[in-house]
């Protein structure tokens, strides 16, 4: 208040000192109740850090490592050494791998298969693919074309249908090679106007290898399904004209005509 005088230096400070006792004195008594719970929880959060820096590095290597395989592997196959390749990721096919890895070996082993014409072994590495609940979606879907491409012959065409269905739709990243094994089976069936759509759709779809679309094309216009979109591409992509040779033959056409459905 204003008639309460300042207090001097010397009551300041022992109000100072007065203060940081207590301070002090709250610090012990809160210590002396709780430190060993403190101490406790940072040794746990400090081992608890420790561990996952530990768990992180090694994860970290041990993915380095097995990306490692992989690519030397696929060295050894792009110089059609498959023996050595499918040799070299064999490590990688137990449950200690990422799913990745395993998957990718499993690629490569099915490929040395192949190359060694044991079609029976690929097609069930294949299967292994598609069957193992980690695989990545993306590669199960792989699985699934390659193990269908592999037994198609010995296939009914529902089984190819239902087993590819789903893949053999626009959008899908495997809408070119499911696209035309099911359409194939749909032609086996006897579904020819399924089987004519498919091949046209294929034949449209500008992502797709102009291979593939080509075939794709003139399985389509054996179906009497028209799958030309701009007559004049085709015709200069086919090299039967020159650019002004297409504008002519585009105004006079406007369309080729599909063949005739046998």
């Amino acid at each position: 208040s204003p008639d309460t005088p300042a207090p001097s230096r010397e009551d300041e400070v022992l109000i100072r000192d007065i203060d940081e006792a207590v301070r002090e004195d709250a610090l012990y008594e809160f210590m002396r109740k709780h430190g060993i719970k403190v101490l406790g929880g940072v040794l746990a959060l400090i081992a608890l850090l420790g561990g996952y820096m530990v768990w992180h590095n090694y994860s970290e290597r041990a993915l380095e490592t097995q990306s490692e395989t992989i690519i030397s592997a696929l060295d050894l196959a792009g110089k059609n050494d498959f023996k050595s390749a499918s040799e070299k990721v064999a490590g990688l096919l137990g449950d200690d791998a990422s799913p990745g890895a395993r998957a990718a070996a499993r690629f490569i082993q099915a490929a040395a298969a192949l190359e060694a014409g044991d079609r029976t072994k690929a097609s069930g590495l294949y299967q292994q693919i598609a069957a193992d609940p980690t695989t990545p979606p993306a590669l199960k879907d792989l699985a699934r074309v390659r193990k269908v491409s592999i037994d198609y012959d010995a296939m009914k065409p529902a089984e190819v249908i239902a087993q590819l269905k789903d893949l053999a739709t626009p959008g899908n990243p495997y809408f070119g090679s499911a696209g035309e094994l099911v359409a194939m089976a749909q032609l086996e069936a006897g579904n020819r106007a399924e089987a004519g759509k498919l091949f046209a759709a294929i034949s449209k779809d500008e992502d797709l290898p102009e291979t593939l679309r080509s075939r794709a094309r003139q399985m389509a216009g054996l179906m009497g399904v028209d799958a030309i979109v701009d007559v004049k591409k085709l015709l200069k992509d086919e090299g039967v004209t020159s650019d002004d040779e297409g504008d002519s033959a585009g105004e006079g056409a406007g369309a080729l005509p599909a063949p005739a459905a046998q």
